[in-house]
C-alpha cells in the first residue's frame, strides 16, 4: 500500500506548540509540500472556510463516513471528531507530492498500521510556560479550556519518542530549518531514489 512517488509525513504537536506556523512557512517554500485537509464535526471559527482549514460536517455523515470505511485515521478530541480522507491522500501521493498529516499520537498510530513508511515529526515547545503563553495570546480559548488543553499537552508530549524526529521550536527560523532538511533528507533516500528514478539507475548500470 505505501508503494508511492511522494513521501507521506506525520507532523504531531501539543496546541499551542506552533506546529500550524512551521508548516504553512514550509508551504510557502516547498511547492512540492501539501497539507492534508481533515473532516471535523466542530464549529468553523472566525475566517476558516470549509474546504481550506477543514472540510467542516455534522456528527452523523461523520459516522457515516467511518462505517464507509472512509478515513486513514480518525479520532475524538474533547467533543468533537476529525478525520483524515484515504482518497484525498493517496491521491496526492501517486502525484509525487510530498502530503503532511497534521494528527496526534493517537491518529499516527492508526496511519502506521496502513502506511509503515510514514515519517513521523513531533514539535515541542522549549518550555510549559511558552505554552501556556501561546495559548492565552490565541484568545480563542477560555481559561478552563486552556488549562484542559495544558494537561493533554503533557500527556502528548510523552509520545515523542514515537516519532523518527523531535524538533523543539524555541526559534521559530532554525525550527523551520530542520523542517525543511527533514524533507529534503528523505527524498533522497535510496529507496525513494530507485522508485523516482528507476530507468536512469537501469541505463547507468546497463553497460
Amino acid at each position: 500500500m505505501d508503494k508511492h512517488k511522494g513521501n507521506l509525513f506525520i507532523l504531531s504537536a501539543p496546541s499551542g506548540a506552533g506546529k500550524s506556523t512551521l508548516y504553512k512557512a514550509l508551504l510557502k517554500q516547498d511547492e512540492n509540500v501539501r497539507i492534508s485537509v481533515s473532516h471535523t464535526t466542530r464549529a468553523a471559527r472566525a475566517g476558516e472556510e470549509d474546504g481550506r482549514e477543514y472540510y467542516f460536517t455534522d456528527v452523523e455523515s461523520f459516522l457515516d463516513m467511518i462505517a464507509e470505511d472512509a478515513f486513514f485515521e480518525h479520532a475524538q478530541v474533547f467533543d468533537n471528531y476529525y478525520g483524515t480522507s484515504k482518497a484525498s491522500v493517496f491521491e496526492m501521493l501517486e502525484q509525487g507530492i510530498d502530503v503532511i498529516l497534521e494528527i496526534d499520537w493517537q491518529g499516527a498510530r492508526q496511519v502506521r498500521q496502513l502506511y509503515p513508511n510514514a515519517i513521523g515529526i513531533f514539535i515541542l515547545p522549549p518550555s510549559l510556560a511558552s505554552l501556556e503563553e501561546r495559548l492565552k495570546k490565541r484568545a480563542t480559548d477560555t481559561e478552563d479550556v486552556i488549562q484542559r488543553r495544558m494537561a493533554k499537552a503533557v500527556n502528548e508530549m510523552s509520545h515523542y519518542d514515537e516519532y523518527d524526529f523531535v524538533i523543539i521550536n524555541d526559534d521559530f527560523d532554525s525550527a523551520l530549518s530542520q523542517m525543511s532538511s527533514i524533507f529534503m533528507a528523505m527524498r533522497a533516500k535510496t529507496t525513494v531514489i530507485e522508485q523516482k528514478n528507476s530507468n536512469l539507475i537501469n541505463d547507468l548500470l546497463s553497460l
